[in-house]
């Protein structure tokens, strides 16, 4: 399927719904079209359809569930040609990174379909009754874990497919048994509509509620702020930037009835490289931290920006292994002309700090991004914040620490973050050791000699972190544990045998 053309509308409860006024998307290259604008009276319409839907969905075995999230998954693959070509339009990525990221939309619905298949996941426990306990007895309990309702999710500029549609959050709330309205992100809206399009023929191949699933193009802040504060949505998982979100996050919380929101807001993702690793391999790891700043324009939320490496001659080879790396790397198109912007200003800001020196200062134009990397001391780093600010892009600060004691200083000085990565050499072990549960503490997920962005759909996998890394940092976007988000434990006390069926028998 080829040569797709968008008709520019919402799904709301199954039907495509056309909208008052439009706008024009901003595609990389390739033909503009025009989207209805979503509005609060739309994503009142949609929380209704999915608010009727949530008692039929919810009672859905798993097994109808798992063939949904595989029918939706099915669905997208027969429409792998057409996504490939207008997410590459929008978005400006490649083919390879779009077809990647496809592969991996598809496949954790499909983990998903296989998770709730086997229903560990319920986390069901009993406790027998014991009547004849003094001094008294305990009643029958028995507990699991159920659905919370409909859920919002953000679509995320960055991943057109894994973070949007139909992606890790959709797919997650699914599998718990909660209807899904999706914000859709105004810089892919044509890989958005022929997601929902996926959905939506699922939705009709499996028989389910209609209202299980909605998509509300475009719109202003009012859009977000109306979904977020419908009373019938229950949760919200969001990727984007941290004013965005921490925006949102507080009209949650702010609301009558106070609902979780599981925003993943950023993060700088810092590398410590002990001293032995950099002695043996600092080249290696200076040209390695170069391809991994540099994947999809930086534009991933575990780009490592910062690398803490001790002053000296090790640090002066690893340096000049990621500028000599760096500078082969040509202009990158940006997801969006306001992402193009924000770098160019991030690097602005470091050209005029008197608190790093430039390593390759380069120029960025209209949408494109070249990579940039600075140093500075650690004193420097811990006396001034917006050092420790992400830049979204491909740009690295290098931080020569004095000792080791610096290192730990910085770790500890970090706010919260998405990963943290060691390179180290057995000759680093004491030093590994004791930055290791320093860093613990600060991210959701340890690397060891490798680096972060790719994030591993698995059982294992933690993407989240301490504030402002994610909204709550007992939470995961990504992998199994991510569905846990939309449930909530209920314990059931003496129920009588004839109401104990389904997934409580």
């Amino acid at each position: 399927m080829t040569g797709f053309t968008p008709h520019g509308k919402h799904l709301i409860g199954g039907e495509w719904v056309a909208g008052d006024t439009s706008f024009a998307s901003s595609p990389a290259h390739g033909p503009a079209h025009d989207y209805a604008v979503g509005t609060p009276d739309l994503v009142a319409r949609a929380c209704a359809a999915a608010a009727e839907a949530f008692d039929a969905y919810a009672a859905t075995s798993r097994e109808d569930r798992a063939r949904f999230l595989d029918a939706i998954a099915d669905e997208i693959e027969a429409r792998a040609d057409a996504i490939t070509e207008i997410g590459t339009q929008e978005s400006g990525l490649p083919e390879a990174r779009l077809q990647g990221e496809r592969g991996r939309t598809t496949g954790q619905l499909r983990l998903f379909a296989s998770h709730i298949r086997d229903g560990a996941y319920l986390d069901r426990r009993t406790d027998a009754a014991l009547p004849d306990r003094q001094p008294a007895p305990r009643p029958e309990l028995r507990m699991m874990q159920l659905p919370v309702g409909p859920v919002a999710v953000f679509g995320a500029s960055n991943f057109p497919l894994a973070f949007s549609t139909a992606g890790g959050d959709t797919a997650a709330a699914l599998a718990a048994g909660c209807p899904v309205v999706v914000k859709g992100h105004s810089a892919h809206p044509g890989t958005g509509e022929i997601v929902a399009e996926a959905v939506k023929a699922a939705v009709e191949k499996t028989g389910m509620p209609k209202g299980v699933f909605s998509l509300i193009q475009g719109g202003n802040r009012k859009v977000g702020e109306a979904l977020v504060t419908d009373p019938r949505i229950k949760a919200v998982g969001f990727t984007g930037s941290l004013a965005g979100g921490r925006a949102l996050f507080d009209l949650c919380a702010a609301r009558p009835e106070p609902i979780p929101f599981f925003g993943e807001l950023g993060s700088v993702n810092p590398m410590f490289v002990l001293p032995e690793a950099a002695k043996a391999r600092g080249d290696e790891i200076g040209k390695g931290w170069a391809g991994s700043l540099t994947m999809g324009a930086g534009q991933f939320c575990t780009n490592p920006g910062i690398a803490v490496v001790l002053d000296g001659p090790d640090a002066d080879r690893l340096v000049a292994a990621a500028r000599a790396a760096l500078e082969q790397v040509a202009p990158q198109t940006m997801l969006t002309d306001g992402i193009a912007q924000a770098y160019r200003e991030g690097a602005e800001r470091m050209n005029r700090s008197n608190a790093v020196k430039p390593v390759l200062a380069t120029e960025s134009r209209d949408r494109s991004a070249s990579p940039n990397l600075y140093e500075t001391t650690a004193d420097a780093f811990l006396g001034e914040d917006y050092l420790a600010e992400e830049v979204f892009g491909p740009l690295g600060l290098v931080v020569r620490a004095r000792s080791v004691d610096d290192m730990e200083r910085i770790a500890r000085g970090l706010p919260g973050q998405l990963t943290a990565t060691l390179h180290t050499d057995p000759g680093d072990a004491a030093d590994a050791r004791r930055l290791l549960p320093v860093l613990a503490q600060k991210v959701g997920r340890v690397l060891a000699n490798g680096f972060p962005t790719g994030v591993e759909v698995a059982d294992a996998m933690v993407h989240g972190g301490p504030y402002p890394a994610s909204t709550n940092f007992g939470a995961t976007s990504v992998g199994t544990l991510s569905i846990r988000r939309f449930l909530r434990p209920v314990s059931f006390q003496n129920l009588p045998d004839y109401l104990i069926e389904g997934d409580l028998a």
